[in-house]
């Protein structure tokens, strides 16, 4: 898949991962350019580290001073470049039935949209598309949250997200906002080969011009002793709630 090559970063800007899945995913992807490794030798060891990567030996307490406090660095903290840009066009002529497409309305914070990168992969989901101004930059915190998914995940970009999703109605994808408010329910609205679940940020939901672009809107089944779910596990029932849709035709 085509990417829209970043320019290099400063220094100050680029991201550090840390925990050993999120590091191991970046240094086996070869869309990642790794800059430096800092790592503990019996760590260093447990990895492919290519060569050429410039590696820093320290200790566990000196790695903890390149990480936000008490983040679970594991013994080995990388330095990299962000990943270039996927285009939303190519990501859609790889469109496949059955493939659930996840959209993004001002989802803002980076565990959450780690965790679903990390559920987009396990349901098998075609890729995450957000607005480039309302979401979360690559980071330590999101990699973690991921364990790995961020490397493997396509993640598209856009300016307009509502004209995003009048590409993807053109590619044959119906859209479904999920709202607490609809009267339908998530299993009714479900059953054209090619979906995009579209998810707003906690809070305050989707937006109206974004809710406007949807072909249905439907609601997850829950108790009524509870108001909502975390954005994150709302994505994670709805994939699993789409696979079985498609499994069971």
């Amino acid at each position: 898949m085509r990417r829209k090559a970043r320019q290099a970063s400063k220094p100050e800007n680029r991201p550090r991962f840390w925990g050993r899945h999120a590091v191991a995913a970046a240094l086996a992807n070869p869309e990642r350019d790794i800059v430096r490794v800092w790592a503990t030798r019996e760590a260093a060891a447990q990895f492919e580290i290519g060569g050429g990567i410039p590696v820093t030996y320290a200790d566990a307490a000196d790695l903890g001073r390149l990480v936000p406090r008490e983040a679970p660095h594991q013994g080995i903290v990388i330095e990299v470049e962000r990943l270039d840009d996927i285009l939303l066009a190519d990501l859609l002529d790889a469109a496949e039935d059955g493939r659930p497409l996840l959209v993004l309305d001002q989802v803002t914070d980076p565990h959450n949209v780690g965790a679903i990168l990390r559920s987009a992969a396990a349901f098998d989901a075609l890729g995450i598309v957000t607005q480039d101004r309302h979401a979360p930059p690559e980071s330590g915190a999101l990699a973690k949250a991921a364990s790995g998914a961020l490397e493997t995940m396509p993640w598209v970009r856009v300016v307009n997200l509502a004209r995003a999703l009048d590409e993807m109605a053109e590619a044959g994808f119906w859209r479904i906002g999920l709202t607490g408010e609809a009267e339908t329910n998530l299993a009714e609205a479900l059953g054209p080969p090619r979906v995009a679940l579209v998810l707003g940020a906690e809070g305050e939901g989707m937006r109206q011009n974004i809710e406007a672009h949807c072909d249905a809107v439907a609601r997850l089944p829950i108790s009524c002793r509870i108001e909502s779910l975390n954005v994150s596990n709302a994505a994670a029932i709805a994939l699993y709630a789409a696979k079985v849709e498609t499994e069971g035709k």
